[in-house]
């Protein structure tokens, strides 16, 4: 039930004239009041399932990395107060949510665990309209022996050309570039 209401808020924001950066970041620290240690700890065997058949030389690393940003990310929505100047991009963020909304509730209903849902709603709208990031954290591994990077202002991703035909990866939402390889 909890991701139907997020998403109905988000719904109803992405219909207004504008959308006040301070806007969605309330709504997003809202919903994460409601997602407890039990929910963080649950999200983390998810992950640990969906990474079983991974590759075993970036399994570790991976679940390291991705584990520790989703507790990270949720205390950083809880804790953040900035005074964000400026608004979202409507037309992106419309396509955001409808691409997030569709995904997220297939998730939810093959997974049973609307927490987990909610947690991936979160980080992915903090990460790509609070923060400017990409929403896997820098340093996550792919195949090849490759890594989400930072230089300079930009990220760049191994795997973001290859995500792009997929319509439902949140690839087709993220900030980051392509890497070159």
């Amino acid at each position: 039930m909890i991701i139907i209401n997020i998403f109905n808020e988000l719904t109803k924001i992405s219909k207004e004239p504008e959308i006040k950066i301070n806007n969605l970041r309330d709504i997003l620290k809202k919903y994460a009041k409601t997602v407890s240690v039990f929910d963080e700890m649950n999200a983390t065997c998810i992950i640990r399932e969906d990474c079983k058949y991974m590759q075993k030389n970036i399994q570790k690393e991976y679940l390291e990395v991705y584990i520790k940003y989703f507790f990270k990310r949720i205390k950083e929505i809880l804790n953040d107060n900035i005074n964000y100047k400026g608004n979202i991009d409507i037309i992106k963020f419309q396509n955001s949510l409808n691409l997030l909304r569709d995904q997220f509730i297939q998730y939810k209903d093959s997974s049973n665990n609307s927490k987990y849902s909610l947690i991936l709603t979160l980080i992915s709208f903090y990460a790509t309209f609070i923060k400017n990031e990409p929403i896997h954290p820098v340093g996550t591994p792919f195949p090849g022996n490759l890594k989400l990077e930072k230089k300079g202002e930009e990220y760049y991703c191994p795997v973001k050309e290859k995500q792009s035909k997929n319509p439902n990866a949140v690839c087709n939402l993220c900030i980051s570039k392509q890497k070159e390889i």
